[in-house]
Protein backbone atom coordinates (compact mmCIF):
# COMPACT_ATOMS: atom_id res chain seq x y z
CA UNK A 1 0.00 0.00 0.00
CA UNK A 2 2.68 2.38 0.86
CA UNK A 3 4.34 1.36 -2.68
CA UNK A 4 1.24 2.19 -4.53
CA UNK A 5 0.86 5.52 -2.53
CA UNK A 6 4.34 6.55 -3.07
CA UNK A 7 3.59 5.82 -6.89
CA UNK A 8 0.31 8.13 -6.86
CA UNK A 9 1.95 11.22 -5.32
CA UNK A 10 4.86 11.27 -7.68
CA UNK A 11 1.96 11.22 -10.67
CA UNK A 12 0.27 13.60 -9.23
CA UNK A 13 3.00 16.03 -8.92
CA UNK A 14 4.52 15.21 -12.04
CA UNK A 15 0.98 15.98 -13.56
CA UNK A 16 1.44 19.26 -11.97
CA UNK A 17 4.31 20.41 -13.42
CA UNK A 18 3.05 18.89 -16.55
CA UNK A 19 0.38 21.69 -16.81
CA UNK A 20 2.41 24.65 -15.13
CA UNK A 21 5.04 23.96 -17.91
CA UNK A 22 2.17 24.12 -20.79
CA UNK A 23 0.61 27.24 -19.29
CA UNK A 24 4.09 29.21 -19.68
CA UNK A 25 5.03 31.13 -21.58
CA UNK A 26 7.84 31.90 -23.73
CA UNK A 27 11.46 31.81 -22.29
CA UNK A 28 14.35 34.30 -22.77
CA UNK A 29 17.86 33.05 -23.17
CA UNK A 30 19.77 32.07 -20.23
CA UNK A 31 16.42 31.70 -17.79
CA UNK A 32 16.69 35.87 -17.56
CA UNK A 33 12.96 36.94 -17.94
CA UNK A 34 12.62 37.93 -15.11
CA UNK A 35 15.65 39.92 -15.10
CA UNK A 36 15.39 41.19 -18.48
CA UNK A 37 11.46 42.79 -16.97
CA UNK A 38 13.57 43.93 -14.06
CA UNK A 39 15.46 46.96 -15.88
CA UNK A 40 12.38 47.27 -18.50
CA UNK A 41 10.44 48.18 -15.31
CA UNK A 42 13.21 50.05 -13.76
CA UNK A 43 13.73 52.05 -16.07
CA UNK A 44 9.89 52.54 -16.98
CA UNK A 45 9.71 51.36 -20.42
CA UNK A 46 7.37 49.33 -22.53
CA UNK A 47 9.02 47.66 -25.68
CA UNK A 48 7.28 46.05 -28.43
CA UNK A 49 8.38 44.41 -30.99
CA UNK A 50 6.29 43.63 -34.59
CA UNK A 51 6.57 40.80 -36.56
CA UNK A 52 5.68 39.53 -39.63
CA UNK A 53 5.88 36.27 -40.97
CA UNK A 54 5.47 34.80 -44.38
CA UNK A 55 6.24 37.55 -46.78
CA UNK A 56 7.86 39.26 -49.16
CA UNK A 57 4.84 39.29 -51.16
CA UNK A 58 3.20 42.56 -53.58
CA UNK A 59 1.45 43.23 -50.06
CA UNK A 60 4.42 43.34 -48.18
CA UNK A 61 4.56 47.46 -49.60
CA UNK A 62 1.52 48.21 -47.97
CA UNK A 63 2.38 47.06 -44.78
CA UNK A 64 5.77 49.09 -45.22
CA UNK A 65 4.36 52.62 -46.25
CA UNK A 66 2.22 51.98 -42.96
CA UNK A 67 4.93 51.73 -40.69
CA UNK A 68 6.68 54.76 -42.48
CA UNK A 69 3.58 56.58 -42.15
CA UNK A 70 3.72 55.78 -38.04
CA UNK A 71 7.88 55.83 -37.93
CA UNK A 72 7.63 52.58 -36.63
CA UNK A 73 10.12 49.67 -36.83
CA UNK A 74 9.70 46.36 -37.80
CA UNK A 75 10.74 42.48 -38.49
CA UNK A 76 9.76 40.68 -41.41
CA UNK A 77 10.78 37.10 -41.07
CA UNK A 78 11.15 36.13 -44.96
CA UNK A 79 10.45 32.90 -46.97
CA UNK A 80 13.03 32.03 -49.17
CA UNK A 81 11.50 30.88 -52.29
CA UNK A 82 9.24 34.35 -52.36
CA UNK A 83 12.22 36.65 -52.34
CA UNK A 84 13.50 35.90 -56.18
CA UNK A 85 10.02 37.67 -57.58
CA UNK A 86 10.04 40.41 -54.83
CA UNK A 87 13.63 41.35 -54.17
CA UNK A 88 13.01 45.05 -54.25
CA UNK A 89 10.27 44.64 -51.64
CA UNK A 90 13.45 42.84 -49.75
CA UNK A 91 15.55 45.69 -50.69
CA UNK A 92 13.09 47.92 -49.29
CA UNK A 93 12.46 46.38 -46.04
CA UNK A 94 16.42 47.20 -45.35
CA UNK A 95 17.38 50.46 -46.42
CA UNK A 96 14.18 51.44 -44.55
CA UNK A 97 15.27 50.38 -41.28
CA UNK A 98 13.58 47.04 -40.46
CA UNK A 99 15.66 44.05 -39.58
CA UNK A 100 15.02 40.59 -41.81
CA UNK A 101 14.79 37.05 -40.29
CA UNK A 102 14.53 33.52 -41.74
CA UNK A 103 11.05 31.68 -41.77
CA UNK A 104 12.98 28.59 -43.73
CA UNK A 105 13.10 28.32 -48.25
CA UNK A 106 9.93 26.36 -48.73
CA UNK A 107 7.53 26.66 -45.39
CA UNK A 108 6.82 23.53 -46.29
CA UNK A 109 6.43 21.27 -42.54
CA UNK A 110 7.23 18.06 -43.63
CA UNK A 111 10.49 18.76 -45.59
CA UNK A 112 11.92 21.74 -42.97
CA UNK A 113 10.67 19.69 -40.21
CA UNK A 114 12.39 15.84 -41.54
CA UNK A 115 15.61 16.64 -39.26
CA UNK A 116 17.80 19.05 -38.21
CA UNK A 117 19.88 19.52 -41.03
CA UNK A 118 17.09 19.52 -43.32
CA UNK A 119 15.87 22.48 -40.98
CA UNK A 120 19.44 24.16 -41.18
CA UNK A 121 19.56 24.02 -45.06
CA UNK A 122 16.28 25.40 -45.60
CA UNK A 123 17.53 28.56 -43.49
CA UNK A 124 20.96 28.79 -44.81
CA UNK A 125 19.27 28.40 -48.84
CA UNK A 126 17.09 31.57 -47.40
CA UNK A 127 20.16 33.42 -45.53
CA UNK A 128 21.91 33.22 -48.88
CA UNK A 129 18.98 34.54 -51.17
CA UNK A 130 18.85 37.59 -48.27
CA UNK A 131 22.68 38.49 -48.52
CA UNK A 132 22.60 38.28 -52.13
CA UNK A 133 19.97 41.00 -52.32
CA UNK A 134 20.82 43.12 -49.36
CA UNK A 135 24.41 42.41 -48.80
CA UNK A 136 23.80 41.35 -45.33
CA UNK A 137 23.18 37.71 -43.57
CA UNK A 138 20.76 37.26 -41.33
CA UNK A 139 21.22 34.87 -38.18
CA UNK A 140 17.24 35.46 -36.74
CA UNK A 141 15.19 32.49 -37.33
CA UNK A 142 11.20 32.07 -36.65
CA UNK A 143 10.01 28.28 -36.50
CA UNK A 144 7.25 27.88 -39.19
CA UNK A 145 4.38 27.11 -36.39
CA UNK A 146 6.51 28.37 -34.11
CA UNK A 147 9.75 26.28 -32.17
CA UNK A 148 6.91 24.33 -29.09
CA UNK A 149 6.93 20.89 -30.82
CA UNK A 150 10.28 21.14 -32.50
CA UNK A 151 13.10 22.56 -30.43
CA UNK A 152 14.73 20.41 -27.68
CA UNK A 153 18.35 20.99 -25.74
CA UNK A 154 20.68 19.21 -28.34
CA UNK A 155 19.23 21.00 -31.56
CA UNK A 156 19.26 24.29 -29.68
CA UNK A 157 22.61 24.07 -29.43
CA UNK A 158 22.92 22.82 -32.71
CA UNK A 159 21.36 26.26 -33.91
CA UNK A 160 23.86 28.18 -31.93
CA UNK A 161 26.59 26.18 -33.13
CA UNK A 162 25.28 27.58 -36.47
CA UNK A 163 25.08 30.73 -35.19
CA UNK A 164 21.27 31.12 -35.40
CA UNK A 165 18.97 32.91 -32.74
CA UNK A 166 15.10 31.56 -32.33
CA UNK A 167 12.70 34.05 -31.58
CA UNK A 168 8.89 33.56 -30.74
CA UNK A 169 6.20 35.69 -30.07
CA UNK A 170 3.64 36.18 -26.69
CA UNK A 171 1.31 37.73 -28.32
CA UNK A 172 -0.24 37.03 -32.17
CA UNK A 173 -3.41 37.93 -34.33
CA UNK A 174 -4.93 34.76 -35.59
CA UNK A 175 -4.18 36.03 -39.16
CA UNK A 176 -2.00 32.80 -40.16
CA UNK A 177 -5.33 30.46 -39.19
CA UNK A 178 -7.56 32.60 -41.07
CA UNK A 179 -6.40 35.65 -43.39
CA UNK A 180 -9.96 36.34 -43.56
CA UNK A 181 -11.02 37.42 -40.10
CA UNK A 182 -12.31 41.20 -39.61
CA UNK A 183 -9.63 43.70 -38.84
CA UNK A 184 -11.79 44.68 -35.49
CA UNK A 185 -11.09 41.14 -34.23
CA UNK A 186 -7.16 41.15 -35.35
CA UNK A 187 -6.78 44.35 -33.07
CA UNK A 188 -8.49 43.02 -30.19
CA UNK A 189 -6.35 39.69 -30.57
CA UNK A 190 -3.25 42.30 -31.12
CA UNK A 191 -3.89 43.93 -28.32
CA UNK A 192 -4.82 41.47 -25.91
CA UNK A 193 -3.53 42.10 -22.48
CA UNK A 194 0.06 43.18 -23.47
CA UNK A 195 0.23 44.50 -19.66
CA UNK A 196 1.20 40.26 -19.19
CA UNK A 197 4.46 40.90 -21.11
CA UNK A 198 7.21 42.65 -21.50
CA UNK A 199 8.62 43.01 -23.75
CA UNK A 200 6.06 42.29 -26.23
CA UNK A 201 6.46 40.52 -29.27
CA UNK A 202 3.66 39.96 -31.48
CA UNK A 203 3.10 38.22 -34.55
CA UNK A 204 1.42 39.22 -37.63
CA UNK A 205 1.14 38.24 -41.18
CA UNK A 206 2.32 39.84 -44.36
CA UNK A 207 1.82 37.52 -47.64
CA UNK A 208 -0.70 37.96 -50.54
CA UNK A 209 -3.84 36.96 -48.73
CA UNK A 210 -3.38 39.22 -45.54
CA UNK A 211 -5.10 42.10 -46.65
CA UNK A 212 -7.14 42.80 -43.69
CA UNK A 213 -4.09 42.58 -41.44
CA UNK A 214 -2.99 45.50 -43.51
CA UNK A 215 -6.21 47.21 -42.50
CA UNK A 216 -5.23 46.82 -38.75
CA UNK A 217 -1.94 47.44 -38.58
CA UNK A 218 -2.80 51.36 -38.55
CA UNK A 219 -5.07 50.70 -35.22
CA UNK A 220 -2.96 48.18 -33.38
CA UNK A 221 0.20 50.80 -33.72
CA UNK A 222 -1.90 53.69 -32.77
CA UNK A 223 -2.89 51.05 -29.61
CA UNK A 224 0.58 50.87 -28.48
CA UNK A 225 1.19 54.16 -28.90
CA UNK A 226 -0.91 55.57 -27.02
CA UNK A 227 -0.09 53.10 -24.10
CA UNK A 228 3.47 54.32 -24.42
CA UNK A 229 5.15 51.75 -25.70
CA UNK A 230 8.53 51.97 -27.56
CA UNK A 231 8.48 50.04 -31.17
CA UNK A 232 11.64 48.26 -31.89
CA UNK A 233 12.91 45.65 -34.63
CA UNK A 234 14.82 42.51 -33.87
CA UNK A 235 18.69 42.79 -34.19
CA UNK A 236 21.54 40.63 -33.42
CA UNK A 237 21.89 41.78 -29.92
CA UNK A 238 17.99 41.63 -29.46
CA UNK A 239 17.88 38.61 -26.36
CA UNK A 240 17.02 35.44 -27.53
CA UNK A 241 13.48 34.34 -26.96
CA UNK A 242 11.35 30.73 -27.59
CA UNK A 243 8.76 28.87 -26.19
CA UNK A 244 9.91 26.07 -23.43
CA UNK A 245 11.30 23.12 -24.32
CA UNK A 246 8.79 21.10 -21.95
CA UNK A 247 9.99 17.35 -22.85
CA UNK A 248 13.57 17.87 -22.21
CA UNK A 249 11.86 19.50 -18.64
CA UNK A 250 9.55 16.37 -17.93
CA UNK A 251 12.25 14.15 -18.89
CA UNK A 252 14.51 15.77 -16.37
CA UNK A 253 12.36 15.65 -13.70
CA UNK A 254 11.46 12.24 -14.28
CA UNK A 255 14.85 10.92 -14.19
CA UNK A 256 15.30 12.85 -10.97
CA UNK A 257 11.74 11.23 -9.06
CA UNK A 258 12.82 7.89 -10.38
CA UNK A 259 16.31 7.38 -10.11
CA UNK A 260 15.98 5.73 -7.27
Amino acid sequence: MKYKNNIFVRAAVFMCIFFMTINSNVVFANNSKHNLNEDLQKDNKKIIYLTFDDGPSKLTDKFLDILKENNVKATFFLIGNQIEDNEQVVKRIYSEGHSIGLHTYTHKYRKIYKNGDSFIDEMNKSNELIKKVTGKESHLIRFPGGSRKHLNKNFLEKLHNNNFKIYDWNIQASDGINPKIPPYKLVKEATKDPDKHNPVILLMHCDYMHKNTCIALPEIIKYYKSQGYEFKPITEDTEEIYFPIKTNKASSFLEKLFKN
